[in-house]
């Protein structure tokens, strides 16, 4: 790579992809009875995907690295239980989870997603991604959306055995960019980017998925916008700085 080039890497699921589809097959397959029971189906997805970054990360800190995947199917009837659902098993079958996990493989990018790339892409940066998520269904994502994503710019931290935030996740990815010009992260987590900056990225976030960024935890980003359009404009207007 060349010294003169300029980088975006991007977290991709929750970033550059949104979890509505996830959302939307559980309202399909559970949700008149998951409202009987007092739980609203949008909280319990991002419940259960908080969950299982926790359990992902806690598994690699230890040493014991597991696919995102696996982990994330795994947690579904745990989590009806910590739900307030006295028998999971009972009020939910493993065919509605292989449907509603289904609605994750089918996670849509988001509006903004593709004016973003082309903004950068434009001001002569290189977008790239590090994701958690299965290599092969990121992929699917970008090509469902007819949005151009070359196999050589993602990588998945499956690869190397090692999940995000450990630094250890973000190392291999900026030693491959170590001559270029610019390096950024960007992400839609806050814990993420934090953690990426902390390895020598530069630091992009966008509240499109937290609203809040909790700042007084994670302190303040060098780019902090509330779209990804709006973060583009604002990388590029920092690299002219």
């Amino acid at each position: 790579m060349s010294a003169g080039t300029k980088n975006v890497v991007f977290d991709i699921i929750g970033t550059c992809v949104s979890y509505d589809k996830l959302i939307e097959a559980l309202e399909q397959q559970l949700g008149d009875k998951m409202r009987a029971e007092g739980v609203k189906p949008s909280l319990f997805v991002y419940m259960w995907v908080e969950a299982a970054e926790r359990e992902y990360t806690y598994l690699s800190i230890t040493g014991r690295y597991q696919p995102f995947d696996k982990i994330f199917t795994s947690l579904f009837y745990r989590m009806l239980w910590m739900s307030g659902i006295a028998e999971p098993r009972q009020f939910a079958t493993d065919d509605d989870l292989r449907h509603v996990v289904a609605g994750y493989m089918r996670l849509e990018v988001r509006p903004d997603t593709k004016e973003c790339f082309d903004k950068l892409r434009a001001a002569g940066f290189t977008v790239r991604g590090l994701t958690a998520g299965d290599l092969q269904r990121v992929t699917d994502y970008f090509k469902d959306a007819g949005i151009e994503m070359p196999a050589e710019h993602l990588a998945s931290c499956d690869a190397i055995g090692v999940g995000k935030p450990d630094l250890n996740s973000y190392r291999p990815t900026l030693e491959s960019l170590k001559d270029a010009k610019e390096n950024w992260f960007a992400a839609a987590h806050m814990w993420d980017v934090s953690a990426a900056t902390l390895t020598g990225f530069r630091s992009a976030y966008c509240s499109v998925l937290e609203k809040e960024p909790c700042v007084d935890i994670f302190g303040e980003m060098e780019v902090m916008a509330d779209s990804l359009s709006e973060m583009a404009d604002k990388i590029i207007a920092a690299s002219k700085a």
